[in-house]
Order: C-alpha cells, then sequence, then structure tokens
C-alpha cells in the first residue's frame, strides 16, 4: 500500500465512523477500487486496526466527561455511599452496553473477517438499515435525555450494535436508531454512540494488531505497518473535526441527509454488481 492509498482510506475511516453511513462498507467499496482482496487478512486487520484513530479523536473529545464518569464509577466500586451517582450509574451502563458485541464478535470472527466481507453485503445492508433509521428518526419522541440513560437502556442499544459487525449497517447507525427507539433526542443517542464505540472499536483493533502482527507487515506481502500508522493517524484528525460537526449538525436536523446518501449508494452499487462492473470480493 503506498501513502497515498494510506491517507485516502485513513481520511474516509475518520470521517465516516462516526456518521450512521457504514465506515466499514465505505473502507471495504474503496478497498476494492483500489485493488485490493477486500476478504484478505492483513486487509480486514487493517481495517480494523485503523478505527482506533477516530476512536482515540473520540476519547479526547469527550475527555472532559470521561474524567468525570472514570473516578465516579471507581468511587462507587469501592465505596457504596457513591453509588447514588448518576456517573457512576452511567460507567456501568456503558460496560453493559459493551458486552455483548465483544461476544458476539468473538464467536463469530471468522465469518465478519471472511464470508461477511461481501460487497453483495454492503449494498444489503447500506439499503435495508437505511428503512430502520427512517422509521426510528419518525418514531422517535425523544422526551428522553443523557440524565435518563440507565443499564437497561445500553444492554438493548449495545445488543443492537453486534448488527454493525454486518459491513454496511453502520455501528453508529445501529447505535442512534436503537437509541431513538428508546426515546432519547438525536444528541444524547449520538453521544452515546460515541461512548460505546471506545471499549468496541478499540478491543477490536487490539485484537487485530496482536493476531494478524505478522500478516500486517510488507515483508509477509502484507499492506505494510508503515502504511497502517499512516492511516491511523490520519484517520485520528480527519475523526477530531468529524465528531465536532456531527454533534453540532444532529443538534438541528434530522438523519434524513445520512439515509438518503446510504440509499443512493446502496443502489448505486447493486447496480454495479449486477452488471458485473466490479466483482462482490
Amino acid at each position: 500500500m503506498n501513502i497515498f492509498e494510506a491517507v485516502l482510506l485513513g481520511a474516509v475511516e475518520g470521517f465516516t465512523e462516526f456518521l450512521p453511513v457504514s465506515s466499514t462498507g465505505h473502507l471495504t467499496i474503496l478497498e476494492k477500487l483500489l485493488g485490493y482482496e477486500i476478504d484478505a487478512q492483513d486487509i480486514t486487520a487493517f481495517t480494523a486496526i485503523i478505527q482506533s484513530g477516530a476512536v482515540l479523536a473520540t476519547a479526547i473529545f469527550l475527555r472532559k466527561d470521561i474524567a468525570r464518569i472514570v473516578p465516579a464509577w471507581f468511587r462507587g466500586v469501592l465505596n457504596a455511599e457513591h453509588r447514588a451517582d448518576p456517573d457512576y450509574r452511567f460507567g456501568w451502563a456503558i460496560i453493559l452496553g459493551s458486552i455483548p458485541i465483544g461476544i458476539v464478535g468473538l464467536l463469530f470472527q471468522d465469518a465478519i473477517t471472511s464470508t461477511l466481507r461481501s460487497l453483495w453485503v454492503v449494498a444489503w445492508s447500506l439499503v435495508l438499515w437505511s428503512g430502520v433509521m427512517a422509521f426510528a428518526d419518525r418514531a422517535a419522541t425523544q422526551v428522553r435525555h443523557e440524565e435518563d440513560i440507565t443499564w437497561k437502556d445500553t444492554l438493548i442499544i449495545g445488543t443492537v450494535q453486534c448488527l454493525a459487525l454486518l459491513p454496511g449497517v453502520s455501528r453508529s447507525g445501529a447505535t442512534m436508531s436503537a437509541g431513538l427507539l428508546r426515546d432519547f433526542d438525536r444528541v444524547t443517542v449520538t453521544k452515546l454512540s460515541f461512548f460505546l464505540s471506545i471499549p468496541a472499536l478499540l478491543g477490536a483493533s487490539v485484537l487485530q494488531t496482536v493476531t494478524e502482527f505478522d500478516n500486517i507487515s510488507a515483508d509477509n506481502g502484507g499492506v505494510g505497518w508503515f502504511p497502517t500508522i499512516v492511516a491511523t493517524i490520519t484517520s485520528f484528525i480527519v475523526g477530531w473535526f468529524a465528531v465536532s460537526w456531527l454533534l453540532k449538525f444532529i443538534a438541528k436536523h434530522s438523519y434524513s441527509i445520512f439515509i438518503a446518501y446510504r440509499l443512493v449508494l446502496g443502489a448505486l452499487l447493486m447496480v454495479l454488481l449486477a452488471t458485473n462492473v466490479i466483482e462482490p470480493k
């Protein structure tokens, strides 16, 4: 992989990771257009690892919230008197909401990195989940806010997040839709999606780094660690601006523009696949 491709893929990852349009779907399409085998071990590992850049940007963006929640969680664990603190309960809510995707991801790791890495899966997921997002966006009452989040809410949202293991569904699209159907406002579900992304994506990045370290090496025919690092840094920089922009945008707009974009992209991809312009793998 050359540096131009690394920067391009990193920028796409950083921009799309937190938008409800599926970063994995976009990376899979772009990787295919660049001539890579999208189900190759080094490519699937590269795709997972560069997500850590966008996640780190999110963690820094949310640093004040994290600096408040983490100590409150530890205080509550060590002393029952502090367990009434909303930040203690929110900490547990994030932990519990992150468990389902960790379990499902480990159980179906082989299918996720091989069978499901098909552009047909991406196309259908983009289109079908757009319907779910449209329904959630219209049905949501938005009467609940950040202070109303419970462990039950995040467990449900975290379970729905598992569907994001299908390229094209979108992790943020899944969590935002589930949050809206739990009657939270758009800003709250967007912010909650950011929090749930940190353990889920960092866990996937660390796992792929450890298990596919040799496969990524250019000496073994992989994409190379230098391009992987460049793409990760790029995803961090672009991700920082994307997170800031999305929260401001969602405060005043619905998800309609993202739903329309998903439908157009999914339909276009289906046409290209059906006419054999591009191969599904």
